[in-house]
């Protein structure tokens, strides 16, 4: 019974307890186990160690040892050999090499440093500097980043040539396309510059500059960063100045104000700016302001293709994005007219222009300037902006700039909002244009008059030396009281004349083209009135015109149609079809103009629907220059049926001679709608 008792109730936890204390007692006698082992291993271990460590710390003293006592001239040759390679141009080390590694900022000074200039402009070296002293900090290098306290440049002598390929000798790179992205340089918390001197060559446009660079780092009363240059641009003095303060704590996220001045080639660019994150060149802000004789002339400073235009000042914000420059949200002048909008240029491979220009008024003489004409300013120096346009051509005869425009791609887009009062009553101008491999494309091209428009497009192929053209115009609606004015208070004439012009050619003007251009040239005008006494001498009816005009008769005679269709061949005009149909005389006319010489000769002849006591059968004559044609009547004609009248007076009688002079009035209406739909 006890023995049933003990089983039940002392037996099993007592059997618990002992195998719990058994695996205790073998866990034990395993860590010690395990211990022994670990101490055996580490007994094992310190001789290997030892000699690890050993080897560790006589790398460390040997490496401290050459640190020290290592002469670096010893690498002048192979660095300079190996470099000389690299960048194929002979690159020296001519003075000593002194490395110090043993510092939290190691610093490395080399004196005697020569670069040489690529194999097209070896005669000059690139670089020539008698030293150069730079430091890094260690901590920030160990994971990558450079971090400079120091660098200086002491008596740096460097020329940078850009020849007329667009090869830049200061490029050591050269195989790499230029991204246009601008220098990147690590931040440089002291730069010191010390009587550096720059020379720079952009053959291509004709510039040349000698300059003085300084960099102080303590300013005491002026600019710690000064670069002063003299050079010339096409034999025009140029003078550059580009101040800053002085580079001490220069921090990245700090920016760096800077000032600039450059003048030249009748342009002056002035800018106050900064450096968004110092020593990254390719990104600044800055106010700029461009003033000039010619916006053109910027070229030369700039490389950038602009119209020829007036005087102007304008002024806006320059910001540089990598390879991106915008000049954006300028105002200012250009002539008598307001300009203003943003100008984007893209660098790095091909240069590319895209601009969106606005006037809220234009002068439309400083147009005439942008597409070529000769102008000049007031000499009376009361209007020194206001253009006036000179010289005897009426088609603008400034040449284009052919090998510019293959330099570039870009779009242009210019809208004006209202024109000032001018004698062809233009009253909006809206102009498109894009520029792609050396061919512009000018689309729209579109003049709203006060009554009526011109719309067009033109094309010009400027791959070649000489450009080929074509333009296709249209005129739709324009008043021809505005063509011919009023006198004494009555206007001669009035209607709407439609009118286009299809030519194709070479030239690099507008007034080169017109002259050996080849296409067609239409004018109509559907219907409108005419003073009668001029419809009446448009017959050369002496009777009835000439007693119109002398007794101030204002009636008016209806334009059934006016119809004038020219044929163009290398400049030359040819009338296919001149008619000018009224309700009382029928006049026809021959001839051509010369689009090269600008001259008229056209010869008209009228017929009367009526009959006409006095009619002289004499036509009439257009020629002279196109700024002042002479209107006449043919003599000859008329002394011929003067004679005539003679003999008829010496045989018949004397009222018979009259009859020469009388006109049945037996012509007839024209055809105004085949010869409308005739026009090409």
């Amino acid at each position: 019974m006890f023995r049933d008792w003990y089983d039940r109730r002392i037996a099993p936890p007592a059997r618990r307890i002992v195998a719990a204390a058994s695996m205790r007692l073998r866990a034990g006698q395993a860590f010690l186990q395990d211990r022994e082992r670990v101490r055996a291993a580490v007994r094992r271990m310190v001789p290997t160690a030892r000699i690890v460590g050993g080897v560790l710390l006589f790398l460390v003293v040997a490496v401290v040892l050459f640190a020290a006592l290592f002469d670096w001239n010893l690498l002048r040759g192979p660095i300079g050999r190996w470099a000389s390679a690299k960048y194929d141009r002979q690159i020296a080390l001519t003075g000593d090499l002194d490395v110090k590694l043993l510092s939290w900022t190691p610093t490395v000074v080399v004196r005697g440093l020569k670069v040489g200039g690529p194999d097209w402009a070896r005669e000059r070296d690139t670089a020539d500097v008698d030293e150069v002293r730079a430091s890094v900090r260690l901590a920030p290098l160990l994971i990558g980043r450079v971090e400079m306290p120091l660098l200086s440049i002491t008596r740096p002598r460097v020329v940078m040539i850009s020849d007329r390929q667009g090869r830049k000798s200061w490029r050591l790179d050269a195989d790499r396309p230029d991204d246009g992205r601008g220098a990147k340089l690590p931040p440089i918390e002291r730069l010191i510059i010390r009587d550096g001197a720059l020379t720079f060559e952009e053959q291509r446009r004709g510039l040349s500059l000698t300059a003085t660079v300084n960099a102080q780092e303590t300013a005491g009363g002026t600019a710690g960063f000064v670069l002063d240059g003299r050079g010339a641009v096409r034999g025009s003095p140029m003078t550059v100045r580009i101040e800053g303060g002085p580079f001490v704590n220069i921090r990245r996220d700090r920016p760096y104000a800077f000032q600039a001045d450059v003048r030249g080639a009748g342009s002056a660019l002035t800018a106050r700016g900064r450096i968004t994150r110092p020593f990254d060149l390719g990104r600044f802000d800055a106010v700029t302001t461009l003033e000039g004789r010619d916006l053109s002339d910027l070229y030369l400073l700039t490389g950038v293709t602009l119209p020829n235009t007036p005087p102007y000042r304008l002024s806006g914000g320059l910001n540089r994005d990598g390879r991106v420059w915008t000049f954006k949200d300028f105002d200012g002048r250009v002539g008598a007219s307001d300009l203003s909008g943003q100008v984007r240029i893209e660098s790095g491979g091909r240069l590319r222009v895209d601009a969106e220009l606005a006037s809220r008024r234009l002068d439309i003489d400083d147009l005439a300037a942008v597409l070529g004409a000769r102008v000049r300013t007031d000499p009376s120096g009361r209007n020194t902006e206001a253009p006036i346009v000179v010289g005897g051509k009426l088609l603008p005869d400034a040449k284009l700039q052919t090998d510019r425009l293959r330099t570039m791609d870009g779009s242009l887009t210019y809208r004006a909002a209202a024109v000032k009062a001018n004698h062809l009553d233009v009253r909006k101008v809206d102009l498109g244009a894009v520029l792609k491999d050396g061919v512009l494309k000018l689309d729209p091209i579109s003049f709203d008059f006060n009554r009526g428009s011109l719309n067009g497009t033109a094309r010009i192929d400027a791959t070649r030396a000489i450009p080929r053209n074509t333009v296709d115009l249209r005129l739709a609606g324009y008043p021809l009281e505005s063509i011919v004015p009023a006198r004494n208070g009555s206007v001669p004439v009035s209607g709407l004349a439609l009118g286009r012009a299809r030519l194709e050619g070479p030239g690099a003007s507008i007034h080169e083209f017109a002259a050996a251009s080849n296409g067609s040239m239409s004018l109509i005008v559907p219907n409108g009135r005419m003073r009668a006494a001029f419809a009446e001498l448009l017959g050369v009816n002496a009777s009835a015109g000439l007693l119109k005009l002398l007794s101030g008769d204002q009636s008016v005679s209806t334009i059934r149609c006016a119809v004038a269709d020219f044929d163009v061949r290398g400049g030359k005009a040819q009338a296919r079809t001149f008619v000018i149909d009224t309700d009382v005389v029928l006049a026809q006319g021959k001839g051509s103009i010369d689009l090269g010489a600008e001259t008229l000769n056209l010869r008209i002849e009228g017929e009367s629907k009526k009959p006409r006591l006095l009619r002289l059968w004499a036509p009439i004559k257009v020629s002279g220059p196109l700024t002042a044609p002479r209107i006449g009547v043919d003599a000859g004609e008329v002394v011929s049926q003067g004679g005539l009248a003679g003999l008829l007076g010496t045989l018949v009688a004397p009222v018979t001679a009259l009859f020469a002079f009388v006109d049945p009035g037996l012509a007839e209406d024209a055809d105004c709608g085949r010869l409308m739909a005739g026009a090409r």
